[in-house]
């Protein structure tokens, strides 16, 4: 998808327009309105002096024009209730109704956009970036993908002294969503597709693709650094495990980096607490925290930030094999620490303490993992937010705000140190269990992480609740991509001063 700024209206017939109104605006005061024909802006009046059209938000109605073109009227609400998550859902919207009606060009006021207190650089990006997760299909295994219409390009009208910002952003924004949409891609591959060697693969071919370093530990090398953690997990499979270690170093040599630490379960039977069949449909997307580590790094190297970022997956398979690790078993960490497994259901966190303890070695400022890790989280919070766990109250606030302004939506849940008992063995160190579990499942699982924690600062994103899209978002069936943008812009907004 092309998506640019531009000055200069239109008036060919043939092009299709956006007109998009606030609740009880005046139909004639619209800057496209001039650019119809009179018989155009005549329908326009007919819907709405009739009632067919009143602005209500999500409201769409597609007009013909006298060419091949047609005319969007979208309805934004009340404008007193207009923010920036209301203008993602709307720029979503206009690109899903695009392809409905095979629209391949499109021209969008900017000034329908504008949300207090978001700069043009801002608001460009986030145009951008969701039009083109809109935009996104996963056609790769449909027989006749060429029959899934997208939008080809976008024109974002604005006034000639928001022009470069607004352009800036639109650039930022196209990379963005380009990523996020690889990280859908690598989710909705399906598990018996998407083992730990293929993920390692494709971390390596973006890497190539965006010039940052890949190199991918295999089993012999795990047992060389005592990762028993990873190892106990994947040993019920016929997959190997892989360890893939992304770095990306475009800031200064003295400068500690970000560690982004992201769960690839490609497949999660539950192993032998084997799950409910229900619950194991969209057990392909248990490595979207990897995914989107993976896309993160490729954005970050494309937008050349001045920042050193790693990026860690363990990559596994957790199967009910005859060889695999069992409730009860002991399993030595990397760290030393033993784990003791209450339910092999409960892997991410396992493979993710071994990761966490790689992590160290790198001298991080910042730590983040990111993982689908509890269904509690979903319990606990829906489907709209991420659940943010972390005894830092800084990092806390940093991370809400940069969720708020990314779109990848996080909410805290409590990290008291009572809730430490949760986690302490009987027989080993930690068990991977909370003793009170069901209760208070998505904080026993990141009190859990946290004994695996050096002395960087630290956040646990508990992303299972966002994983897939859902009706209302505007979005493609399958992963959402979730994570992405929150984690791009932590380092953006951290070092891209």
């Amino acid at each position: 998808m092309k998506i640019s700024a531009i000055t200069k209206l239109s008036r060919k017939a043939s092009d299709s327009l956006v007109l998009a109104y606030f609740a009880k605006e005046k139909f004639s005061s619209h800057l496209f309105f001039k650019l119809l024909k009179n018989s155009e802006k005549r329908l326009v009046e007919q819907y709405f002096k009739n009632n067919n059209f009143s602005a209500k938000q999500n409201e769409v109605k597609v007009l013909p024009r006298v060419g091949q073109g047609k005319i969007l009227l979208v309805g934004l609400g009340e404008r007193a209730k207009w923010n920036l998550r209301r203008a993602v859902l709307v720029a979503r919207q206009i690109v899903v109704v695009a392809k409905a009606e095979k629209i391949l060009q499109l021209s969008l006021p900017f000034d329908n956009f504008v949300v207090v207190g978001v700069t043009d650089e801002r608001l460009g990006q986030t145009v951008a970036e969701n039009a083109v997760m809109a935009n996104y299909e996963f056609t790769q295994y449909r027989t006749k993908p060429e029959k899934v219409f997208s939008v080809s390009s976008i024109n974002f009208f604005t006034l000639a002294k928001s022009y470069q910002a607004v352009q800036k952003g639109i650039e930022v924004g196209l990379i963005m969503g380009e990523q996020v949409n690889l990280a859908r891609d690598l989710g909705n591959i399906p598990g018996g597709e998407m083992t730990p060697k293929l993920l390692a693969e494709k971390a390596r071919q973006a890497g190539k693709q965006n010039k940052f370093k890949v190199r991918i530990l295999d089993v012999t090398e795990m047992k060389r650094l005592k990762m028993g953690a990873i190892i106990g997990v994947a040993k019920g499979s016929a997959e190997q495990p892989r360890f893939i270690i992304m770095e990306y170093n475009g800031g200064k040599k003295s400068q500690r980096p970000l560690v982004f630490v992201g769960k690839g379960v490609t497949f999660d039977t539950g192993g032998l607490n084997l799950k409910p069949g229900k619950n194991m449909n969209d057990m392909h997307l248990d490595m979207l925290g990897g995914a989107a580590v993976i896309a993160a790094l490729s954005a970050i190297a494309k937008l050349k930030l001045p920042a050193n970022v790693v990026g860690l997956v363990p990559a596994v398979e957790n199967m009910p094999g005859n060889a695999g690790y069992r409730p009860g078993d002991l399993l030595r960490s990397m760290s030393g620490k033993t784990i003791e497994i209450q339910n092999t259901d409960a892997e991410g966190r396992v493979i993710l303490a071994d990761a966490l303890t790689y992590a160290e070695r790198f001298n991080p400022e910042v730590v983040l993992d990111i993982a689908t890790l509890t269904g509690a989280c979903m319990v606990a919070l829906g489907l709209q937010a991420s659940g943010l766990m972390t005894t830092s109250s800084s990092l806390q606030a940093e991370l809400m705000a940069v969720g708020e302004s990314s779109g990848d939506y996080v909410w805290p849940l409590p990290m008291w140190e009572e809730y430490e008992d949760e986690v302490k063995g009987t027989f080993g160190d930690v068990q991977n269990d909370g003793k009170n579990s069901p209760y208070g499942g998505a904080i026993a699982g990141a009190m859990f992480l946290k004994q695996f924690v050096g002395k960087a600062l630290w956040a646990h994103l508990d992303i299972a609740g966002p994983m897939k899209t859902f009706d209302g978002q505007f979005l493609a069936k399958g992963a959402s991509g979730v994570g992405v943008r929150l984690l791009v812009e932590f380092a953006r907004k951290k070092f891209d001063k």
